[in-house]
């Protein structure tokens, strides 16, 4: 077996379980990513979240872009961004999941890789990766705890646990240890955290 490794990151996913079990979302992305593939030899880490609307919030775009430059500097990381649509008065993803389900297949039958790694722990896409395992891939599942689904961790080759002792040394900024509520940190919270899924 060779060891060519494939990240597939869901972005809204990671963000909202980062903030829900350490209340920050400074990752530092090619130390993530460096982690995950170990010794192995990294293809490429595709990273999926949402466009966002600036007619939603006028100053959303700039923010993200702030984000993606920082995004662009990990190593073999690309971005693939989905829109949003009003779903009976709510925005929801569109594109998101089923860009990321694609990759993943497209690319195991291009034999572009052999490991998969996927960041999320989203039951929908459990088909996609069964998918590629049955093209005789092998599929890595990082996950949290408290927000996985026993059909992802079901299918997995392996798997790791994305706990606060995994993150250790893991963070872009230092904590800080009083917290403080600003207008600038809900904006960025509400732009990288994408949005509901449908």
């Amino acid at each position: 077996m060779t060891n060519r490794v494939a990240i597939f990151i869901d972005g809204s996913n990671l963000y909202h379980a980062l903030e829900n079990n350490f209340r920050r979302h400074d990752l530092n992305y090619t130390e993530f990513t460096t982690k995950l593939c170990g010794s192995r030899t990294l293809f490429r880490t595709y990273y999926y979240n949402v466009q966002q609307d600036p007619s939603k919030r006028p100053d959303s775009p700039k923010v993200q872009q702030e984000f993606l430059d920082i995004l662009q500097k990990t190593p073999y990381l690309e971005v693939r961004l989905g829109g949003t649509k009003l779903s009976q008065g709510v925005s929801v993803e569109k594109g998101v999941d089923i860009m990321l389900a694609t990759d993943v297949i497209n690319y195991a039958w291009k034999d572009l890789y052999d490991i998969a790694i996927l960041v999320s722990g989203d039951s929908d896409f459990a088909y996609a990766l069964q998918s590629v395992k049955n093209m005789g891939k092998y599929i890595e599942i990082a996950y949290f705890e408290n927000v996985v689904s026993k059909d992802l961790l079901d299918l997995a080759d392996s798997t790791h646990l994305l706990d606060r002792n995994y993150f250790k040394d893991m963070w872009a900024g230092k904590r800080r240890t009083k917290r403080r509520r600003s207008g600038t940190k809900n904006k960025i919270q509400s732009i990288f955290s994408g949005s509901s899924s449908s």
